[in-house]
């Protein structure tokens, strides 16, 4: 169960060799996080990002998860709900794709689409089952600002966290009342491995700082968490932007 503070004794982190999955996971082991479970495809990256939790006092635990084999999510997550219960899911895992090439490769724009989408579906629904038969526990799911509306340069991976995030909200609404807590989590460009190599966009964060405002949000029972927080303001203005002026937009 959460600590007076909101803070989970227990996490499971679905991604478990993201930046920001690892910088939050971080700053709960030094609240009062005791046990974690990284769930991710088996590599040296996985191996290393547990034996560094561990170094910090935690039980860690790694079990193989890989978002586009949807018919093992069920089984493979079940099996550690069977452990204990879990106080938080961080639905961290995701990819970025490339614009460029995907629009000339159906192939790899479905497997943005299916990683980022349908596989948060799957995963998502299995967790959101298990704690509510629980009776508690908290689910963050990763979103993005890029899906608040589809912009030309990123428009495949934007509408990917669309739909995540919508589908995100319906299910925080399904499950209100049952003592499951959704907190849809919005960051903007985020300096990390992942957009290494990128133009860094205006009100870029780091994994650091979307840990902080994760951890806010728990306390505060949030819906809605957006990183930094001035970009709530200025993607309510851009939603409204007309469409011929929104494409000359440098974005």
């Amino acid at each position: 169960m959460k600590d007076a503070f909101g803070t989970p004794q227990s996490l499971l982190v679905l991604g478990g060799t993201s930046e920001i999955a690892l910088a939050t996971a971080r700053r709960l082991i030094a609240r009062r996080t005791r046990t974690v479970w990284l769930a991710g495809r088996p590599s040296p990256a996985l191996t290393a990002a547990a034996a560094s939790l561990r170094a910090l006092g935690a039980e860690v635990r790694t079990v193989p998860f890989d978002a586009l084999d949807t018919e093992s999510h069920e089984e493979r997550l079940g099996k550690i709900f069977t452990e204990g219960d879990i106080d938080m899911v961080l639905l961290a895992f995701g990819v970025l794709g490339d614009q460029a090439r995907d629009e000339s490769d159906p192939l790899a724009a479905v497997r943005v689409a299916q990683t980022n989408y349908t596989g948060a579906v799957s995963a998502g629904l299995v967790c959101a089952r298990a704690l509510q038969s629980q009776g508690h526990g908290s689910l963050v799911v990763l979103s993005s600002v890029a899906g608040e509306r589809a912009r030309r340069a990123n428009f495949i991976y934007g509408s990917s966290k669309a739909g995540l995030d919508a589908f995100a909200q319906g299910l925080g609404d399904a499950l209100y009342g049952t003592g499951v807590h959704v907190m849809v989590v919005r960051p903007g460009f985020v300096r990390s491995k992942m957009t290494a190599g990128l133009e860094e966009a205006p009100l870029a964060t780091t994994p650091e700082a979307v840990a902080t405002a994760i951890e806010l949000g728990l306390r505060r029972r949030s819906e809605t968490v957006w990183v930094p927080g001035t970009l709530r303001v200025v993607m309510a203005a851009l939603r409204h932007v007309p469409r011929p002026l929104f494409r000359r937009l440098p974005m």
